[in-house]
């Protein structure tokens, strides 16, 4: 399992080198400064992560009164992220069309190809993360099928 130090140092790394990439991608795709699309990836990552803490706190404890546990099926988890990035929508469109000065169809396309986006990078991000800093265990469990074939 990871240390603290090394998740602190993956959510940091995460969230630098994604406004890295978002902030000239989406000022290119949106023609907009890159500047206004800064402050909208800067304002949405810090959102974004106060509401992944309130919103797993809520749905944890709601699991936990109506079911007796937390245990998530795989239709529990894709509602779980349903309502998560429903909710995450929710709070970003309107920020989003009134710091821009946009429609709320504006906002909400805009908001949707960053999810997007960030759905693509997570998946890369995790993956290369991981393939630079691999833990131990993972290392002794390569060495292990190695040594099987």
């Amino acid at each position: 399992m990871r240390t603290t130090r090394d998740r602190i140092r993956h959510a940091i790394s995460f969230e630098l080198i994604g406004l890295a990439l978002v902030t000239p991608l989406g000022a290119w795709a949106f023609g907009m400064p890159v500047g206004d699309i800064g402050v909208v990836g800067a304002g949405a990552a810090t959102l974004a992560t106060i509401w992944n803490y309130v919103y797993n706190l809520g749905f944890d404890a709601a699991m936990q009164r109506l079911t007796g546990g937390t245990q998530k099926s795989i239709p529990v988890r894709v509602l779980h992220a349903v309502l998560f990035e429903a909710g995450l929508l929710v709070v970003l469109m309107p920020l989003i069309a009134w710091y821009l000065g946009i429609s709320l169809l504006q906002a909400f396309l805009m908001d949707v190809a960053f999810a997007v986006f960030y759905l693509v990078y997570a998946f890369v991000f995790n993956w290369a993360y991981d393939r630079v800093f691999p833990l131990p265990e993972w290392q002794d469990a390569s060495r292990v099928g190695q040594a099987a074939s």
